[in-house]
């Protein structure tokens, strides 16, 4: 008999109890907030042709992740890497503007850590035939759902067109030479500066680090700098928050625009990214943020079973009380082995359990016990519903 590995792959991770109820708990919010403003949900299959995955922008570093596969006609798969391409197909023949989120599994082939992961659940709204108000509301979005999850974080943002008028300025016009130099100035948060400014120095760019570390005030003489004020206006009628970043670069290749990313003490990657960019020639927008890490930040309690009906030989009476219960939208189950009972109910933190036994019964009271303090108490069958509810 041939032993089966039953280990994870290395960059794939199992979710069960109370972590899988609150990444549960956490889609939750983020479809309430994507919904209320005004966002349609949208899926997409795993597998797609690799030329349609790679796109034009065969350059990027996430290209080079992706994996890849064969189907039994020997046609060149690959996993989807992230939601964007895909809209390329999703918004022919649509009205405009195409609002849509999407919440779902995506695959890179590359080294993993602690924060980062083979397959992840990536979370994004897209807003395609989009203005710079559009830039903000995304970024509205994603505060919002930060707020909920009582996640502090600060918004930075660039413009894609600043640093490309910047480079010119400087007499680097080729745009192979421009993406090169884009590239090196996002590594800033992972490499050293003298690092960054020795890659720089094979396209005669070095000093673009100097100039990016020029205050606020000197990028105004930049034409593309209206950009970032009028972003920034619409942040402010949107009552948020954010912070010029003139380093800020984002690697992918296809922004034109904006560019933000939400960045938080904990972490030393961001967790959030996004900015404008354009679908079959057609101004759009949108932000992307990994479920994982915003899971390891959230400070909310996912509420899993609220109760254990214990039946000490009175299957009939616990099975139509837990359904009363269920009704009312109390989560429970029943059992019967007492110490099975209360192990479990320690052991997958459950907050109560119900003992019914034939002194219940005779009582028409049922004994309540709290798992946490130890306290129990006698209630009705009404009286339970509105304890647990």
């Amino acid at each position: 008999m041939v032993e089966i590995n039953k280990e994870n792959v290395k960059g794939f991770k199992d979710f069960t109890g109370l972590e899988a109820l609150k990444r549960e708990a956490i889609k939750k919010i983020l479809v309430e907030k994507f919904k209320v403003y005004g966002f349609n949900p949208a899926e997409t299959p795993l597998i797609e042709f690799e030329k349609f995955v790679k796109g034009e922008n065969t350059n990027d570093e996430a290209i080079s992740d992706i994996f890849k596969l064969k189907d039994r006609g020997e046609r060149e798969l690959a996993l989807r890497y992230e939601f964007t391409f895909q809209l390329k197909r999703l918004v022919i023949g649509k009205k405009l503007p195409f609002r849509r989120y999407q919440i779902g599994e995506v695959f890179r082939d590359e080294p993993i850590s602690s924060n980062r992961f083979r397959q992840f659940t990536q979370c994004d709204v897209d807003i395609i035939g989009s203005t710079i108000k559009d830039d903000a509301e995304v970024l509205k979005v994603f505060s919002e759902v930060l707020r909920e999850l009582k996640i502090e974080a600060i918004v930075l943002i660039n413009n894609r067109k600043l640093l490309n008028e910047i480079l010119e300025n400087e007499g680097i016009k080729d745009k192979f030479i421009k993406e090169q130099v884009i590239r090196e100035i996002d590594k800033l948060d992972k490499l050293k500066e003298n690092e960054v400014k020795e890659n720089l120095s094979k396209y005669n760019a070095e000093k673009i680090v100097t100039i990016l570390k020029k205050p606020e005030k000197y990028f105004e003489k930049y034409e593309t700098f209206k950009e970032i004020q009028e972003l920034k206006k619409f942040c402010l009628m949107f009552g948020l928050k954010i912070e010029f970043s003139p380093f800020l670069a984002r690697g992918l290749s296809y922004y034109t625009g904006s560019i933000f990313e939400i960045r938080t003490k904990e972490f030393k990657e961001s967790i959030a990214g996004g900015g404008s960019y354009q679908v079959n020639n057609i101004q759009s927008t949108g932000i992307s943020f990994g479920l994982e890490r915003l899971s390891n930040l959230a400070k909310i309690e996912a509420e899993g079973i609220k109760c254990i009906l214990i039946s000490l030989g009175q299957d009939k009476t616990a099975i139509k009380i837990c359904q009363g219960l269920r009704e009312e939208g109390v989560s429970c189950f029943v059992m019967e082995k007492l110490s099975k009972a209360l192990d479990y109910a320690n052991q997958e933190k459950i907050p109560f359990v119900i003992f019914i036994g034939n002194e219940e019964i005779k009582k028409k009271k049922f004994k309540l016990r709290n798992m946490k303090s130890g306290k129990e108490e006698f209630f009705t069958e009404r009286e339970l519903l509105k304890k647990l509810k």
